[in-house]
């Protein structure tokens, strides 16, 4: 009886071993899901994510946070990673991840194509679209004023602009400190703050959002806001009186970036994500999805009533720089600008 029971285990074995040779082989599983911490905002996010996932089939859902909340959460998950992508936020912030083991690298031929300054060098990173700063100006508040259009920082400090000027405080964000760094880098760091404190008494209120300006100058309760440009060219194309003006000494820009989180559950999808985001499809649906922002890839769409981005007379400063001396110059800003006004 025993041995009958073995003869009839081996040919059971057999058998099997037999059957899975000849089987049909499974299909691969394709990607189907990613998930997002995004640090654009959440309307635009969520145009950009919604267009991903026409192209490609693949869901991607995505939790709305500002680059230090996003920043904490991912730093405090690193053992048991939430989100497989981290979309948005200034570049700095993403040098930052990096160093702290945070993201992995991800080489691509979509990253080889983008320039030297929308990529990190050992492929941690990349920015998918940028914008420059710039002022706006309500042309009917203006007139109601009777003063000039400004056309550079200096015209900022005239007496006849008192009280008229909104711009975000670099305490709680980002575009401010852009501006910040724009300026020492254009004049050295004594003369810009010199400049910062003289512009006190034509500042109507330091905004804690970087948007904050853009809301104000639209309806006419200043007649200048100074930030990033895409809510301008929004409000503009909506039919609010603004002109967008670019300060002929030069202006910062931002380039926001995308970096996959070590850890990431959906490896393949947030790899095909990072790549629609600078490929000409995804560049495309920047404009198409009216995000006003400049894309990366320069074979993609501009929008409409946005001037080309090389026709502007930018300034660049090292990221590495500007994630290095953000602390110390922000506390420079709160002690030594602030008590002016």
């Amino acid at each position: 009886m025993k041995t009958l029971l073995k003869v009839l285990t081996v040919a059971f074995l057999l058998s099997a071993a037999a059957g899975s040779l000849f089987a049909e082989p499974q299909a691969e599983m394709k990607p189907d899901k990613v998930v997002v911490y995004a640090s654009v905002d959440e309307a635009n996010a969520k145009k950009i994510l919604d267009a991903f996932t026409a192209d490609t089939g693949i869901t991607a859902s995505f939790v709305h946070l500002s680059s230090g909340p996003a920043l904490a959460r991912i730093t405090a998950e690193k053992n048991n990673p939430q989100a497989d992508v981290w979309l948005g936020a200034p570049n700095e912030n993403h040098i930052i991840a990096k160093e702290e083991g945070l993201s992995v690298p991800y080489r691509s031929a979509a990253l080889d194509s983008l320039e030297d300054q929308f990529k990190d060098p050992d492929a941690y990173w990349r920015s998918f679209y940028m914008n420059p700063m710039a002022f706006a100006v309500n042309t009917e508040a203006l007139a109601k004023t009777g003063a000039p259009k400004p056309t550079s920082w200096e015209d900022l400090l005239k007496p006849v602009y008192k009280g008229q000027i909104q711009m975000p405080t670099p305490q709680a964000s980002g575009t401010a400190y852009n501006i910040v760094a724009t300026l020492v880098t254009l004049w050295g760091e004594e003369r810009a703050y010199d400049y910062m404190k003289k512009l006190n008494p034509n500042i109507q209120t330091y905004t804690s959002s970087g948007t904050g300006p853009s809301k104000a100058v639209a309806v006419g309760q200043c007649a200048i806001g100074i930030q990033f440009t895409p809510a301008f060219f929004e409000f503009i194309d909506q039919g609010y009186p603004l002109e967008v003006v670019f300060p002929k000494e030069g202006v910062g820009y931002e380039a926001p970036a995308v970096s996959i989180l070590a850890g990431a559950e959906n490896m393949e999808a947030a790899k095909i994500l990072v790549d629609w985001l600078v490929s000409k499809e995804g560049q495309d649906v920047l404009s198409e999805a009216k995000t006003y922002f400049y894309p990366v890839n320069p074979d993609a769409a501009l929008g409409k009533g946005m001037p080309d981005f090389a026709s502007l007379k930018t300034v660049g400063f090292s990221s590495q720089w500007a994630g290095e001396n953000k602390k110390r110059l922000v506390e420079r800003w709160v002690n030594d600008v602030l008590p002016a006004k």
